[in-house]
Formats: structure tokens, C-alpha cells, sequence
């Protein structure tokens, strides 16, 4: 005999406490029982995930729980008894049903009604946000953004600290030029009685002072005039003019990018999620995590950059970009997994679409205007190409930044990081696709082929071979190959990797099944000779 589950009954209590003082949602409900399918009042109390309901609002101990995970909460219609009669039937007719559907077998429906409609309306809604799965989605997003807040506020401190020295720096330069105005004055005074005699000049010496200053004031004029064109036409202006230009097409790129994460997110990504969760769901969750890996985070993440590139071109003419990028340096590790497992999406996605009903639905999702007419298997691929893009920008960048230039240490910094984040992925998403090419082949081997799942065995190429017969001194000598005498010449499929040689016959049903004899050879103990008589 089954022993029945054990819980933890004062815990129980403990979530139903906290469940009537800080309930997503309380109120009366109507609840239908299974086995009398008669109405009992009770009433009702949601925390989290688990609805508690009690003889009534009173109640200390919940007459029963209901764990939500994984269940899907919608209206009907009232049943067929109350669509006429008498005033009772008039007033049951008034009421508003709702059931909610457990995921798992076995277990009934939840019928409930109450009176409100508005009421019935937020029970729905509540009921259909209890889902423990959210809140970790949640915190993951929340905790992306608290990550990114400390460091703005790690980047402000040191930013405050720099200030709070350039004052006192000032102060000491305000004192200084106090104590200069200070003796000025003093000169001043003693200079008084000179300039008494100044007034009594003569009207001609004023007139050519007049004319020698006007002079002074063109002369001047027309030197700065000269400065400032020869600058513009200079090497260093041009310079500056490709940089901010390239900034400019960065800052577009980014909002292009993010605007694609936008789209990837929120017509495939978020609409699958909901299809999977419905009651005849087209695609499992584990599938929808498998085809758009961490996409929302990076979208998360970008969309924070972005609003940093935007801030800082409203102070152009001024750019520095430097400290966005040590800020979103540490964080382009979550690339890695996406492009690890790129490829695997992909095949996911190709064998769910060859559901129709997955098929029809992802063709509804394609047809929104807002993917212009792309497949989203193209949404999928734009992150693949965001970090070798980050890479390009920086070298124009670079390439139009002085050497003495404040950000060129901070770039080639980013640069260089990212250029190491580029070959970490390239040789991840090497070693990952050998290692599924590996084990594709051994599940076409019927016999199998342990030596494959060794990860160190690097796939070279495949093909077909023609296996002749051995001839020994001048006379046909009979090779004998698995359970096959060669007498003639016999196709072979062959599969080369660095340290084996597989050998494997096709059999009619299209079966690969290795050779019982010499079918795996290793390479170190084998000598290749080309025979260049064909005779």
C-alpha cells in the first residue's frame, strides 16, 4: 500500500498566516464541491503561489490549499441549470464562474464563482500571476539591473572624488588670485597721481590712440580668423570629424540592435512562452528555453547601454565613451551561452517546426508587420555578429583617436577584451559542434563506437571509399572483411577523425554497421602508402 505525502503541517499554517495578512488577493468566493457538486461559500486567501481557503474570514486554520504552479485560470459560462426558472435561478444566473485547470493528471478542476465581475476579473488575473517560475524570471531581471545600479554608483563615487579635489584645487586658485588683486589694487593707488595728467592729453594723441587700438583689435581679429581655419582644415580636425561621425553611426547601429532584441523579445519570445503554458500547449517551455537561450537579458542589457549612448550624445561636442564600455565589459560573458548553443537552437527550432500547429502559429507571429518580413531564425543570428561588430567600432575608432587623446588607453583596453571574449567563443562553439558531430555520427553506427565520445577526437571528413582486394605475389588473395570474403572491390563509408580511422558498411535498410574486422583503426599504429602503379 502507497504511504500518503507528509508536509510540514506548521509551515502550512505559518504560509496561511501570511496568506491572510498579506495576500496577493482575499475575498469571499463560491467554491464547487467534487463530490456533491453543491456551492459552499468560503473564503479565500492567495500568497505566492498557494491558495488557501476558510470557513471564513474568521477562520485561524485553512479548511484546504491548492498549489497554483504550472495551472491556467480562465471564465465560463454559467451552467445550464441557471439559465432560467425561478429568482434563484435569476440571481445564480447574475454570478461570475471561473475555473482553474491543474497541469498535472488526476487532479479536477477548480470551479469558483462570485458576484463582482470586476472581482471576478482581478481573481483571474491573480490566479494566472502565481507562478513561482515568474518571480525567478523576475529576480533574474532585477538582479541584472541592481548589478548595473552599483556600479553607476561606484562610477558616481570616484566621479564625486575627483570633483571634490578639482574644488579644492579651485579654492587654492580663488585664494591665489584674491592675493593678485589684492596687490593690483595697491600698484593702482600708487599709480593715481599719473593718470590725472592723462586727462589734459591732447586731442590729436587721442584720436591716433583711438585709430591704433581699432588696428590692434582687427589685427588681432584676423590672426584668430587664420587660427581657426588652418585648425579646420587641418589633419587633427578631420580626424575628429570621422571619430564623431563614427560615434554616430554606432549610436544608430545600437538602437537598430536594440530595436531587433525588441521585436525577438516581444513577438516570438514572450508569445511562445504564453502558448507554451496554455492547456494544448504547441511547444514545451524547455523547448522555448532551448531556441531563445538568455535573449531577454541581452536585450535588457543593451537597452541600458543604449540610454548611456544617448546621454552622452546630448553632451556633444564632448564624447567619452570609455567608461560605458568598462561598464558593459564585465557583462558580455552572457553572450558566451548564447553563442555556445546557437547552433543547437537553431535544430531545436527545426524539428518543433515540424509540428503544424507550432508551424501555423510561428508563421502568425512572422506575418506582424514589425518583423518586416524576417524569419526568426534571422532575429536568433543578429547576436551572433554584436560582439565582432563592437570589435570593428573600436579599431575606426581607435584609428581616428590621437595618441595623447584621454580615451585611447580606455579603448585599446575594451578592444583587447573584447577580442579575447571573440576567441573564447569561436573556440567554445568549435569544441561544442566537433561534439556534436561526434555523437551524430556514433547514433548512425548501429553497433556504436565508444572511441567518439572521447571529447578530444576532432571530426575531419566523411565519405565513401572503395575497399579492392589485397594482392599478394601476383595472385587475388582473399581480404576477409566482417563476415564478408572480398573476391571484388566493395563501397565502404569512412569517417576520418585525428586519432581513428572508422571503416563502416551500409546495409539495405541504410543502416551503418562498422566492419567486425579492422572496422575502427588507430592512426598512430598505421603507416599510409600511396601506390602510384594503379596496374
Amino acid at each position: 500500500m502507497q504511504k500518503s505525502v507528509r508536509y510540514n503541517e506548521g509551515h502550512a499554517l505559518y504560509l496561511a498566516l501570511l496568506a491572510r495578512k498579506e495576500g496577493t488577493k482575499r475575498g469571499y468566493l463560491s467554491k464547487k464541491t467534487a463530490e456533491t457538486n453543491r456551492w459552499h461559500e468560503k473564503w479565500f486567501a492567495l500568497y505566492q503561489n498557494v491558495l488557501f481557503y476558510f470557513e471564513g474570514e474568521q477562520s485561524a486554520r485553512p479548511a484546504g490549499m491548492y498549489m497554483l504552479e504550472g495551472c491556467n485560470c480562465e471564465r465560463v459560462p454559467a451552467p445550464k441549470s441557471c439559465a432560467a426558472g425561478s429568482a434563484k435561478d435569476a440571481a445564480l444566473d447574475k454570478q461570475h464562474y471561473f475555473t482553474v485547470l491543474f497541469g498535472h493528471e488526476g487532479q479536477k478542476p477548480l470551479e469558483l464563482r462570485c458576484e463582482d465581475e470586476v472581482d471576478g476579473d482581478e481573481w483571474v488575473e491573480a490566479i494566472h500571476q502565481a507562478s513561482y517560475s515568474d518571480i525567478l524570471i523576475e529576480r533574474e531581471v532585477l538582479m541584472q539591473k541592481y548589478i548595473h545600479l552599483v556600479q553607476i554608483v561606484e562610477t558616481e563615487k570616484i566621479a564625486a572624488n575627483q570633483l571634490r579635489h578639482q574644488l579644492e584645487d579651485q579654492d587654492t586658485e580663488i585664494e591665489r588670485l584674491k592675493s593678485e588683486i589684492v596687490a593690483l589694487n595697491k600698484t593702482k593707488e600708487r599709480m593715481r597721481p599719473y593718470q590725472g595728467n592723462q586727462e589734459d592729453e591732447d586731442p590729436d594723441i587721442k584720436k591716433i590712440k583711438k585709430v591704433q587700438s581699432f588696428m590692434r583689435g582687427w589685427l588681432c581679429r584676423r590672426k584668430w580668423k587664420t587660427i581657426v581655419q588652418d585648425y579646420i582644415c587641418s589633419p587633427h580636425a578631420e580626424s575628429m570629424r570621422k571619430r564623431n561621425q563614427i560615434v554616430f553611426n554606432m549610436v544608430e547601429a545600437e538602437s537598430e540592435y536594440v530595436h531587433q532584441l525588441y521585436v525577438l523579445v516581444n513577438c516570438f519570445l514572450r508569445p511562445l512562452r504564453m502558448a507554451a503554458s496554455s492547456k494544448k500547449p504547441p511547444i514545451s517551455h524547455d523547448d522555448v528555453s532551448s531556441i531563445f537561450l538568455n535573449s531577454e537579458t541581452i536585450m535588457f542589457l543593451h537597452e541600458i547601454f543604449h540610454q548611456g549612448l544617448k546621454a552622452r550624445i546630448a553632451n556633444w561636442p564632448t564624447l567619452i565613451l570609455a567608461d560605458l564600455f568598462d561598464i558593459l565589459l564585465p557583462m558580455l560573458n552572457i553572450y558566451q551561452e548564447f553563442v555556445r548553443n546557437h547552433q543547437y537552437s537553431l535544430q531545436v527550432l527545426a524539428n518543433c517546426k515540424q509540428n503544424r500547429d507550432f508551424d501555423k502559429l510561428l508563421k502568425q507571429y512572422e506575418a506582424n508587420p514589425a518583423c518586416e518580413g524576417r524569419m526568426l531564425e534571422t532575429f536568433l543570428t543578429y547576436p551572433m555578429f554584436q560582439i565582432p561588430r563592437y570589435i570593428i567600432t573600436l579599431h575606426e575608432l581607435l584609428a581616428h583617436t590621437p595618441h595623447e587623446h584621454v580615451e585611447r588607453k580606455s579603448l585599446e583596453f575594451a578592444k583587447s577584451k573584447l577580442e579575447e571574449l571573440s576567441r573564447v567563443m569561436h573556440d567554445e562553439v568549435s569544441d561544442t559542434e566537433n561534439i556534436r558531430k561526434n555523437l551524430a555520427i556514433e547514433r548512425t553506427i548501429v553497433e556504436g563506437c565508444d572511441i567518439l565520445l572521447d571529447t578530444s577526437q576532432t571530426f575531419i571528413r566523411q565519405g565513401s571509399l572503395i575497399q579492392v582486394p589485397s594482392v599478394e605475389r601476383g595472385k587475388l588473395s582473399k581480404v576477409r572483411l566482417g563476415s564478408l570474403s572480398l573476391k571484388k572491390e566493395g563501397e565502404r563509408q569512412c569517417f576520418l577523425f585525428t586519432k581513428h580511422f572508422l571503416i563502416c558498411t551500409r546495409s539495405s535498410g541504410g543502416k551503418l554497421h562498422l566492419l567486425k574486422t579492422g572496422g575502427v583503426l588507430s592512426l598512430i599504429e598505421c603507416t599510409l602508402i600511396e601506390e602510384t602503379d594503379t596496374s
